[in-house]
């Protein structure tokens, strides 16, 4: 389909001219572009920095923990908002567990007890059964969380450079250079002009 997928490339830089982004310095050299889509997980604060720019987000550690395999009792994703946590069953068997992030901005890619210890105690008075389950690994990632829990598909101060959410979306305002009626509402402009997307509940907060 025309994408090459460079692995081990670590972006360093990005170059503008007059206003628009011209590509980006990398760990294997420079790259050209005449449109920049910054689709990068928890450092998307660092590109935008890289950029010139900044953005209403905060990094966080978003922690999640699978049980010992256990037989099929589960085929849908169950999310508890009023005790904040979510479970589903994977193919093998092990239950998939995760709640909110941590309460402070961080880094660290490690799981802390507290946090687990609260989603366990979610859950179980939700699930009493899971209270007998062996805990078989747990891990953190880095996620970037807007003001309002809802997604960032929006053009930047850096012309032709844009932040994504995802999906059609975004692939239509890369391609056309302005959003579309979907995709309008969800602009990084919306917290200096106090228009917050009051959709916690659909956001996806609790992962």
């Amino acid at each position: 389909m025309g994408m090459d997928i460079l692995q081990n490339c670590e972006v360093t830089g990005v170059r503008s001219e007059n206003g628009q982004v011209t590509g980006v310095d990398t760990s294997r050299g420079f790259i050209g572009t005449k449109k920049l889509g910054m689709v990068v997980a928890g450092h998307s604060g660092q590109l935008a920095e890289m950029a010139g720019f900044r953005l209403p987000i905060e990094a966080v550690a978003l922690q999640a923990l699978v049980s010992e395999p256990i037989k099929p009792c589960m085929d849908v994703v169950v999310m508890a908002n009023t005790v904040h946590g979510y479970m589903s069953q994977s193919d093998k068997g092990e239950m998939v567990i995760g709640g909110g992030t941590d309460g402070f901005n961080n880094y660290t890619q490690r799981g802390s007890f507290h946090h687990i210890e609260e989603t366990l105690r979610a859950l179980v008075e939700t699930f009493p059964m899971i209270s007998r389950l062996k805990m078989l690994r747990q891990w953190g990632g880095i996620v970037d969380m807007t003001g309002d829990r809802s997604p960032l598909i929006s053009k930047t101060p850096l012309g032709n450079c844009f932040i994504p959410g995802s999906g059609w979306a975004m692939a239509e305002l890369m391609a056309k250079g302005e959003p579309g009626p979907l995709a309008e509402a969800f602009n990084m402009w919306r917290f200096k002009e106090g228009q917050f997307i009051d959709e916690s509940v659909a956001a996806g907060v609790a992962h």
